[in-house]
């Protein structure tokens, strides 16, 4: 008796904070992470949208996407014209999904429960908070080979090749593992600060990060005495094979927000008016991710006169820089590879730690918040050890980035549940519901039509994802997982629209009605009566006025 008393009090000191008056199942669906945010909370003007999206821009993977369509065979312009278009189209998207958490100030793992059930969404999270903890580690390691430049441009003897340690020469090296931990330490902190506060970390990232970038431009430009070749060069490819490669490229870049675009609503939640997460991301997406990509093509075209070939990854090129000069070119090494250590710090918070922090207070809601999940993940990323998964795979990074695409289903789904079978209405307390009369209780807590429509969304792809991956398939599926993201939306948003046209979902409207206004202080408990924020004469006042919540659309 004593030990089971001493673990309940154990319980009970490790539990979160949650609402009072909440059942045992509820404490498995709530806690205050997880709750509409509230008015004071909601800090997120279309600035910080602006500064948080220059801000993500900023990486070494944005950097490569577009090298890797000139090495596919396009000329600089055409691949420009890729990355215009394919970040244009995923602004478009992460718009479109982070609507619901702009208006409702709910997160991914909440508004999915509409979308396949109470139950049911465990799946889709649990799926999103892997490929972040995953995804957590890699971008940790990348940015610790920033902090491996910044320590050897003060320390010339801070040399991989002469310390290569108890590591496989070809795996790591003694500086390489001490430089990711360092960057994987100091990262720590940024885990700790709220998400409604973490958004100064993003204008101190773009106010720093861009000019460093141009800098880096001008020096490889002087050096070089011109853009370089690159720039001169024509595409190798022509014809259909032209186009297909285009294709890749648009793809590809779409491809770079995949997991973004379904948890967008992690940080419209905290908007402060829903019109202030359209236009702001709308715009500083393409424009971000083309200066950006614009500039590595630059320096890497520079890189091809100065040393006779590409250099694609800016920081083999710094390395270079650094070799070859002075004290003053090993100052402009570590100032940029600081601005990059910080880029990769504000890429890896937004997109994986808040992403996985977020993820895992849905799958345990009683004694994990958004922190304890964001230092969650951050313990999985160094626990997995990256720096094996990054040099002994050569598939890895590309089963990552061709795995992210099937979270397209999810967002299918979603988009089609929110925009064309409830016509933006959500019953918000009854997404924390897990009694069987809920209307997103389903069938076992499971809606068994988002399933169906997030199945056929996977295999349409699934022939030309193993090809993806090494496997030999046949030329047709490749093509049309060319156009993957495209495909497993498309069709599992026709799949759940059907099914839901022949057996109808509950709590539908009929014209568009969005009652997020009404939200604040939401209290979810059964046993409270008043609906506290959503009241139910202002509900029905709004079915009269739903003109007039759709102007503000």
């Amino acid at each position: 008796m004593p030990i089971a008393q001493g673990a309940k009090n154990l319980a009970d000191r490790l539990a979160v904070e949650s609402e009072e008056g909440l059942t045992p199942t509820q404490l498995m669906l709530t806690n205050h992470d997880l709750k509409p945010v509230e008015l004071q909370r909601r800090q997120w003007g279309a600035w910080n949208f602006v500064g948080f999206w220059i801000a993500d821009s900023y990486n070494i993977n944005t950097w490569m996407i577009s090298s890797s369509m000139i090495i596919g065979g396009l000329s600089w312009w055409q691949a420009w014209i890729c990355v215009w278009i394919g970040y244009s189209i995923a602004a478009c998207f992460i718009v479109m999904n982070g609507r619901v958490g702009a208006v409702y100030h709910i997160g991914f793992p909440v508004a999915n429960r509409a979308s396949f059930g109470i139950w049911g969404s465990l799946w889709p999270i649990l799926n999103r908070a892997a490929m972040a903890c995953v995804w957590y580690g890699v971008q940790a390691y990348i940015g610790g080979n920033c902090v491996y430049l910044m320590i050897r441009s003060i320390w010339k003897s801070w040399d991989r090749a002469a310390m290569p340690g108890p590591f496989d020469p070809k795996v790591s090296s003694t500086p390489d593992f001490v430089s990711f931990f360092i960057f994987w330490l100091c990262s720590l902190p940024a885990i700790w600060f709220p998400v409604h506060k973490i958004r100064h970390l993003f204008t101190v990232k773009a106010y720093f990060v861009p000019p460093a970038g141009i800098a880096f431009l001008i020096w490889a430009v002087v050096r070089a005495g011109g853009v370089g070749p690159i720039i001169k060069k024509s595409n190798d490819v022509h014809g259909s094979d032209l186009a297909w490669q285009m294709v890749k490229g648009i793809m590809s870049s779409i491809a770079n927000f995949a997991t973004l675009i379904i948890n967008d609503c992690d940080f419209t939640r905290f908007a402060r008016k829903p019109r202030d997460a359209i236009w702001s991301q709308l715009i500083a997406i393409p424009i971000g991710f083309a200066l950006t990509s614009i500039i590595g093509i630059f320096v890497s075209s520079s890189s091809n006169v100065i040393y006779n070939e590409p250099i694609w990854n800016p920081l083999h090129l710094l390395g270079y820089f650094m070799d070859g000069g002075g004290s003053v070119q090993r100052f402009g090494v570590f100032v940029i590879a600081l601005a990059f250590a910080l880029a990769q710090l504000g890429t890896n918070i937004s997109a994986n730690s808040i992403s996985a922090g977020t993820d895992m207070t849905a799958l345990f809601p009683r004694f994990i918040n958004i922190r304890r999940g964001g230092y969650i993940c951050a313990a999985v990323g160094l626990a997995m050890c990256p720096y094996n998964l990054l040099t002994s795979a050569n598939n890895f990074t590309t089963y990552l980035s061709a795995y992210s695409v099937f979270l397209s289903s999810i967002a299918g789904v979603m988009s089609t549940d929110y925009y064309i079978v409830r016509k933006g209405y959500l019953n918000v307390k009854e997404l924390y519901d897990a009694r069987k009369t809920g209307p997103y209780y389903y069938t076992f807590g499971v809606n068994w039509r988002g399933y169906a429509a997030y199945v056929a969304g996977i295999l349409i792809n699934v022939v030309g994802f193993a090809g993806a991956v090494g496997q030999d398939v046949p030329k047709g599926a490749t093509f049309l997982y060319n156009l993957n993201f495209f495909c497993g939306f498309i069709i599992a948003s026709a799949t759940y629209w059907g099914l839901c046209k022949l057996l109808p979902v509950p709590e539908t409207s009929d014209k568009w009605m969005e009652v997020g206004d009404e939200i604040d202080g939401m209290r979810v408990a059964y046993s409270n009566d008043s609906r506290d924020g959503f009241d139910e004469e202002k509900m029905i006042a709004g079915q009269d006025k739903s003109g007039e919540q759709a102007k503000n659309f």
